[in-house]
């Protein structure tokens, strides 16, 4: 059963699903936004201010939900040459890379709610489209909540 199979699930809405379909369409619109940003540029001389702060904002999201998607299916980069030598070390080292990965997640919720929480308070908006800036960094805590909780699933299961 591929990860990547539409019929693999049933053809039931589930997370996996629901982040590539987020993966895709972020992409898509990156990929539309620059195109378009190009075409206008090349025959106008002149760009889409608005394109650099939607584009950084899309990379985040896209960035987020497939470290998500990453954790769960096991396709994340991983250097094990001395883990595959012993197996105790390497139950010990995958709880240890899941328990710093949880950490590491915390923060970045923590610390990115109270940057959108300051952004949103002191009612900073964008430079280039002048919305309130907390619509971009809400992303960030709540996807790093995401990847948190969906690390801390797969470390409590002792899933690998």
């Amino acid at each position: 059963m591929s990860d990547f199979d539409p019929a693999a699930d049933g053809g039931k809405l589930t997370l996996a699903r629901l982040e590539r379909f987020l993966m895709g369409a972020s992409m898509a619109l990156l990929c539309g936004l620059t195109m378009a940003n190009v075409v206008v540029r090349y025959f106008t001389d002149y760009s889409f201010a608005f394109t650099e702060e939607v584009s950084v904002a899309l990379l985040v999201i896209m960035t987020l939900v497939g470290a998500s998607h990453a954790f769960k299916t096991g396709h994340h980069i991983a250097i094990d040459y001395l883990v595959a030598r012993g197996p105790r070390l390497k139950a010990a080292a995958y709880r240890f890379s899941m328990a710093c990965s949880l950490l590491m997640f915390g923060l970045l919720a923590w610390y990115g709610a109270r940057m959108a929480w300051d952004d949103y308070t002191f009612e900073v908006t964008s430079p280039s489209l002048g919305v309130p800036q907390w619509w971009y960094t809400i992303w960030l805590p709540l996807l790093s909540l995401l990847i948190a909780l969906r690390v801390l699933v797969l470390l409590l299961r002792g899933e690998k």
